[in-house]
């Protein structure tokens, strides 16, 4: 029987063990090795396994400790199970997996699919911070408007005990208290829209609530996985102020290659050279796909001008997702305020954040942990600002306290060039017999 330890940051991970080595007789999983996201108890359970004793969870904080828990776990062979990484970073990781002696493996979109009983429409990215969510809610504006109901699937955020996350069914806004801020950033404006969303462990049990909610299931795919679910038709958003990050990330050229559609965001900002190196890399890749060209058009829903306003991003964005502003600091730009760097009033975790990540002088809304809200809380209070511009999706005012005056950030989708969201639903449509 070989020996297998699944690399990941508690999301694939957990589903590729699920739809791959849950009951096998020929491979052992031995270990999840995790990086980025903390998991209660460190164990994923029996419950969840099949397995007597579960199995450990472990985290690595660098390529050499990764290579060392693969040597003293006898692996045979290693498969890397997580999202939103440079061609570089995978290539690390192979080297250290191979440094240790082991395999290396990847498992493609066929052996983790579900297969829906309903339509499937996919909304994927090529890096986190593209404007995912944004197309997520106009595709879902225009199915509703046809009257279909429809259910959202988050990519899984298990950020709590897994026993207790295996489904989760999120409606109303009372269903959001607990959550992380990552969490509300993608949840609320759907429970705001009336649209059920629901996320978990075991993907297979949350296809089949999905199912139970809607006529049409939406994947909503985080950072810029490809999907769980084997989709009728996939929307793949790309961002044009990061030319080339479309064909140099993975699995975001992974989802490229898969897609029917592409949507182009920020435009207006990248220029022109920007847009049209994009384009090229789309047409080159992926020459069947519909190609739209956008904007993220963003408001503020008070005057602005002339203000010192501190603004808040949405944490992954600004983080992981590579860009040091989004689009609150776009929104200040354009309403003529004056934006305050936070850098200065730092502290504790987030002042780690900055020493970490190229974030600008924007504050990331950074809430896993109590700690990370406190320190939150206290830069906040620290900054030397006549108000804070919060364009985080979440109302996160409700779970910390903000002594300063709030100003929000909105922003839709708004079509440059190319099919329309309602052009694309027509398609979906077509092929799924719902017109």
């Amino acid at each position: 029987m070989r020996r297998v330890a699944i690399i990941g940051a508690a999301g694939r991970d957990f589903h590729v063990y699920n739809t791959v080595y849950r009951g096998s007789r020929e491979y052992k999983v031995v270990a999840f090795l995790m990086t980025q996201i903390p998991i209660p108890n460190r164990r994923y359970p029996p419950s969840l396994s099949g397995v007597p004793e579960g199995v450990p969870i472990y985290t690595w904080k660098s390529y050499e400790e990764l290579t060392r828990y693969l040597k003293e776990l006898r692996v045979d062979e290693a498969v890397l199970a997580f999202s939103d990484l440079t061609y570089e970073d995978v290539g690390h990781i192979i080297s250290a997996v191979l440094a240790s002696g082991a395999s290396f493996k990847i498992h493609g979109p066929n052996d983790t699919y579900l297969n829906s009983i309903k339509p499937v429409i996919a909304v994927t990215a090529t890096r986190t911070g593209a404007g995912k969510s944004t197309v997520s809610r106009e595709v879902v504006r225009e199915l509703t408007s046809r009257g279909l109901r429809v259910v959202a699937v988050r990519h899984p955020m298990p950020y709590r005990e897994l026993e207790d996350s295996v489904v989760e069914v999120f409606k109303k806004p009372e269903d959001l208290e607990k959550l992380t801020f990552e969490e509300r950033e993608e949840y609320e404006q759907y429970v705001e829209m009336g649209v059920p969303v629901l996320a978990g462990v075991d993907y297979g049990l949350v296809l089949r609530e999905a199912e139970r909610h809607g006529d049409v299931v939406l994947w909503d795919g985080g950072n810029n996985d490809f999907p769980f679910f084997k989709p009728g038709f996939m929307i793949v958003v790309t961002d044009a102020r990061r030319a080339g990050h479309e064909v140099g990330s993975f699995p975001g050229e992974v989802n490229l290659r898969l897609a029917d559609a592409v949507i182009i965001t920020k435009v207006s900002d990248a220029g022109r050279e920007n847009v049209e190196k994009v384009v090229a890399n789309v047409k080159r890749v992926n020459p069947r796909a519909t190609i739209t060209k956008a904007d993220l058009e963003v408001g503020v829903d008070s005057n602005i001008s002339g203000k010192r306003v501190l603004v808040v991003e949405d944490a992954p964005t600004v983080t992981h997702g590579g860009l040091p502003y989004a689009a609150g600091y776009i929104a200040a730009v354009k309403y003529g305020a004056v934006v305050v760097d936070p850098r200065p009033y730092a502290v504790g975790v987030i002042k780690k954040v900055y020493e970490e990540y190229g974030t600008g002088p924007v504050l990331p809304s950074l809430g896993y942990t109590e700690e990370q809200k406190r320190d939150l809380e206290e830069t906040i209070r620290r900054a030397d600002a006549d108000l804070v511009l919060l364009a985080t999706p979440a109302k996160i005012e409700r779970v910390v306290k903000i002594d300063k005056p709030i100003a929000r950030v909105s922003w839709r989708l708004k079509v440059v060039e190319g099919p329309t969201v309602k052009e694309l639903i027509d398609r979906f449509l077509e092929t799924a017999s719902l017109r």
